[in-house]
This record gives C-alpha cells, sequence and structure tokens, in this order.
C-alpha cells in the first residue's frame, strides 16, 4: 500500500506535490526542518526540527504562545539540541507510540512521528475546506501527539499544551 502522504527527503515529484499541497510558509518550514535534521546529523525530521522551523518561520505560530519569553525558552531548548539538550535523540527514530511504527512503506526521511504530524496538518486544513494546510495546522498537530519530541520539548519550556491546543483549535485561519 502506498503512503498517502507524498514528501521524501529529496526533489522531483513526490515534492512538488507535497508543496502544492501545503502554504508558501509551511513549505518553508519543512525546507528548514530538513536542513536542520541534515546538518545536527540526525537521519530523519522528527517533530522538534518542525517545530523549531515553525517557531522560527511564522509570527502566527509565535502568536500562538503565552508571550516572547516563553517563545525564547523554547528556542533555547531548540538550540541547545545538538550540544546538549536533545543529544539522547541522536541516532535514534522517533516513535511516540502514536501510530504502529512504519518499518516498509514509511516515509524516507521522516520520522513515523513527523509523518503523521504531517497528515495530521493536512487532515485539519481538509477538516476547514482549506486546500493547503498551513503552519498552525501542523502546530496543531504537533501537539496533538504527547508522546512526541515536539511535545517533550514544550513541556521543558513550561508550556500548556492542552491550552495551546484549545487555543489552536479557536483560531484556524481561513485557507485558500
Amino acid at each position: 500500500m502506498q503512503n498517502r502522504t507524498a514528501y521524501s527527503a529529496g526533489d522531483g515529484p513526490a515534492q512538488e506535490e507535497l508543496d502544492s499541497r501545503l502554504t508558501v510558509e509551511l513549505a518553508t518550514v519543512v525546507s528548514a526542518a530538513r536542513r536542520r535534521a541534515t546538518r545536527d546529523g540526525d537521519r530523519q525530521v522528527d517533530t522538534a526540527h518542525l517545530l523549531h522551523g515553525l517557531l522560527e518561520t511564522d509570527p502566527a505560530v509565535r502568536a500562538a504562545f503565552d508571550g516572547s519569553p516563553q517563545v525564547a525558552r523554547l528556542l533555547g531548548y531548540l538550540v541547545q539540541r545538538s550540544i546538549g539538550y536533545g543529544l539522547q535523540w541522536h541516532g535514534t527514530i522517533e516513535d511516540s507510540g502514536a501510530v504502529p511504527t512504519v518499518t516498509e512503506g514509511g516515509v524516507p526521511g521522516w520520522s513515523p512521528a513527523a509523518a503523521a504530524a504531517m497528515d495530521g496538518a493536512l487532515d485539519r486544513a481538509h477538516a476547514c475546506y482549506a486546500t493547503r494546510a498551513g503552519c498552525l495546522d501542523l502546530l496543531a498537530a504537533l501537539v496533538d501527539d504527547p508522546e512526541s519530541r515536539a511535545v517533550e520539548v514544550l513541556h521543558r519550556a513550561s508550556v500548556d499544551t492542552a491550552r495551546l491546543a484549545a487555543r489552536l483549535d479557536g483560531e484556524r485561519p481561513g485557507g485558500d
């Protein structure tokens, strides 16, 4: 069975299909997450890479949090990933258990949790009759997996993820 998610580690038709399903901002986040994973020597894009890209790229994502100090604390944890915090993840595959571990037919270059988050973002956008998933859709999908690395970082930075999820459910902007 073919995975319905068309993202991959490289370029080509699969990448073009994904890009057509994402806003320009979210496509930028995905590219940044791929570069960060490569630069950090990680085999896969994980949810923490995606969270980092979201925080750096989209002002609406930053506005969803409880002010600049909370965003600064989050970015501090994410930046430390390759030099301290997060080293326990190096060389491991993120599998939160929220979805069955994919051993065959998975998304190359993506952790199972990151792939599930992208699927969740697309599903959230479609549920709101949007043609493209946006950054807030991905943030909501990341927060929806309590065992993901992104949520671990959020908890370390004292983010109330239930409150954030409720805020995001009320803030779905109109898509294109």
